[in-house]
């Protein structure tokens, strides 16, 4: 048989553990693995790499349209570019910071024309729950547009002067909302904190005059996060919503997720690699790159979360990419910069190097972690393997091999990041989207936007 491409001489991550093999690519999707594959028109030698299936990153902040409000933040083209740098081939976006939020028919298809002919890789879409399209379809619209799930914010968000910006639920939202979602039979993505508790606690320290990083993080304490958790275990038992807890930054809220699960609850849960490579002490020395919500907690708290992961208990890891302009991280007072983390160009990288390199997972477990689980928890079935019939997505990484990441590597519009300057223990050296190098370390990221959009009915 001849391909379009052949992958040759890689080690290769499998379902059943990781091989030397050659993969055969034709039409975009993987119809060979195997020995002695030959017959290619175009053959890469991936002597000495990792061949991993590229990385589904479920949880992308796209400021796309930005209202006139948000424009000079992350666009399709810079993200997916970024994406493609970082191996990551596909992703799904969540329903803000663009404007008009993502929340009936009509702004998905706005989300949808925003990006066409902008993207390099491909991208799955979530629909948003807000307390204001419970009562018009929009939940229902959502689903017959083809998003892959849903996403909510228990804890405080939107811009309340800006029309149609997203906006968190209360509690009957939530219910109500889950109640909607259910008959859909998607997903509802949680952002969990405590709005009440981690307003007023973040109010009462700015008013006392904090600014510190660590004053904004003891503002939004572990219990915070734990029982927003159990509230919305609680409330997918009533309704019989599948419900994923997005960004967990702590073992106890983990825990919540395995005890729920053993109980018969549809519950999973995601982290990032930001909650297990960084630590609350350092983040007044790195600045305000570093605040994100729930916050970076401290080392021990790290130290068990990496257990939780280590030990299969977290379901996937996403990047969180939730990038801004420079000037709203400029602020001298952390309470009152933007809180997100550019990430998505290094997800895989410093996941590899911290979880593989440094702690010993096996590469299946990495493999599930960043693309196999999240693909099947979100019905995107041509993703997340390196199987016959799956579409060929790959990343190609070296293994020790480090680096030292420069804001000028970052193919983000705005070029911050928290781990510029940091030593990275490994590379992402190619990324093939359905048979197509969209990266490569030497000529840099393609030209062509190769990505369609995902759409899941």
């Amino acid at each position: 048989m001849s391909y379009d491409l052949i992958i040759k001489n890689g080690l290769v991550i499998l379902e059943g553990g990781e091989v030397k093999t050659d993969i055969g690519v034709k039409d975009g999707i993987i119809t060979g693995i195997g020995h002695g594959l030959t017959d290619g028109e175009t053959i890469l030698d991936a002597t000495g790499l990792i061949v991993s299936p590229g990385m589904v990153d479920a949880h992308v902040h796209i400021t796309e349209p930005g209202g006139s409000y948000r424009d000079q933040w992350e666009g399709y083209e810079t993200g997916t570019a970024a994406c493609a740098k970082g191996g990551v081939t596909s992703f799904v976006e969540m329903p803000l910071n663009q404007i008009p939020a993502t929340t009936d028919g009509k702004t998905l298809e706005i989300k949808y024309n925003a990006g066409k002919g902008k993207l390099k890789v491909d991208v799955a879409s979530f629909g948003g729950l807000v307390p204001f399209n419970l009562d018009n379809g929009g939940i229902k619209e959502q689903h017959e547009g083809g998003v892959a799930a849903y996403k909510c914010f228990m804890a405080t968000c939107g811009n309340r002067d800006i029309d149609f910006d997203f906006m968190n639920v209360d509690d009957y939202s939530l219910y109500e909302g889950m109640r909607q979602i259910a008959k859909t039979g998607k997903v509802l993505a949680i952002h969990a904190e405590n709005a009440a508790l981690t307003d007023t606690l973040g109010d009462l320290a700015y008013k006392s005059g904090e600014t510190s990083l660590k004053s904004y993080v003891e503002s939004r304490p572990v219990f915070t996060e734990v029982e927003a958790i159990r509230r919305a275990i609680f409330f997918a038992k009533e309704t019989g919503c599948r419900i994923h807890i997005c960004h967990v930054t702590c073992p106890e809220g983990v825990a919540e997720v395995t005890k729920a699960r053993a109980e018969g609850v549809c519950v999973t849960c995601e982290t990032c690699p930001h909650y297990l490579y960084f630590n609350t002490d350092e983040l007044d020395a790195i600045g305000q790159v570093t605040k994100c919500s729930p916050p970076i907690r401290d080392k021990e708290n790290q130290k068990e979360l990496w257990k939780k992961v280590l030990h299969g208990e977290v379901d996937f890891v996403v990047s969180d990419h939730s990038p801004c302009t420079p000037d709203l991280k400029e602020s001298e007072n952390a309470f009152e910069a933007w809180g997100g983390i550019s990430a998505v160009q290094n997800s895989v990288d410093v996941f590899y190097d911290e979880a593989v390199q440094k702690r010993g997972m096996p590469l299946t477990q990495f493999a599930d972690l960043i693309a196999a689980n999240p693909a099947d928890l979100y019905k995107l079935n041509q993703k997340g393997r390196i199987s016959i019939g799956k579409d060929g997505d790959f990343v190609l990484i070296k293994p020790d091999a480090p680096y030292t990441l420069k804001a000028e590597d970052l193919e983000y519009r705005n070029k911050i990041s928290a781990y510029v300057g940091r030593k990275i223990g490994a590379q992402v050296v190619q990324t093939i989207l359905r048979g197509k190098v969209i990266y490569n370390k030497d000529s840099g990221v393609t030209k062509e936007f190769s990505g369609n959009y995902i759409k899941v009915k």
